[in-house]
């Protein structure tokens, strides 16, 4: 009994361990983690939230490039492969944008899609066709009217002007993104 007991212990910690292990290798987690030892330094020329905004803004266009490439292999409508093809294009100037800006300001950013963007991925991988069509495109609207709210309120009341300004510039984008998105989403209907 006592070598049984023993056994599942062992196992039991191992379990939480590894739970544990997948927290701390989320890439977004991680760069948080790094961002607020960073900002804690009275030396440091940036703000927490201009970080956190970075971070998500990273993420989030991270996730963006990797299911407009998943719309080119999973998608059957024309409309939403050429949607999914201007994502990675745009996504992927503005994610080459923010890494530079973030090197300039030392902000760390994650290096992999990490938390719900990575489970919407997951979640999109297993679909396809018109079933993934309508998954994606109601999912890119949703994503970005936030996307315009967080850009827009980072532009209005972030604390660095360089920041400020590449989310302000980004916006427009955004609007154009959403309105593809809702086009397509009517046209489904």
């Amino acid at each position: 009994m006592r070598k049984i007991s023993l056994s599942l212990l062992a196992l039991m910690m191992i379990g939480f361990s590894a739970c544990s292990d997948n927290d701390a290798n989320d890439s977004t987690e991680r760069a948080e983690n790094a961002n607020e030892q960073k900002m804690d330094n009275p030396n440091s020329p940036g703000t927490q939230a201009d970080a956190d905004f970075a971070v998500k803004a990273a993420n989030g266009g991270m996730m963006e490039v990797q299911l407009g490439q998943l719309a080119q292999d999973n998608a059957s409508s024309p409309d939403v492969k050429q949607f999914g093809q201007q994502m990675v294009t745009d996504h992927s100037k503005a994610n080459d944008e923010l890494k530079a800006l973030a090197a300039q300001k030392n902000i760390t950013l994650p290096q992999t899609v990490g938390g719900d963007k990575a489970e919407k991925i997951n979640e999109l991988q297993q679909k396809h066709g018109r079933d993934f069509d309508e998954a994606y495109i109601d999912f890119m609207v949703k994503d970005h009217k936030e996307d315009i709210d967080e850009f827009q309120n980072e532009a209005n009341t972030g604390a660095d002007p360089d920041i400020k300004n590449w989310a302000s510039g980004k916006v427009p984008t955004l609007q154009q993104h959403l309105d593809m998105a809702q086009n397509i989403q009517n046209k489904m209907k």
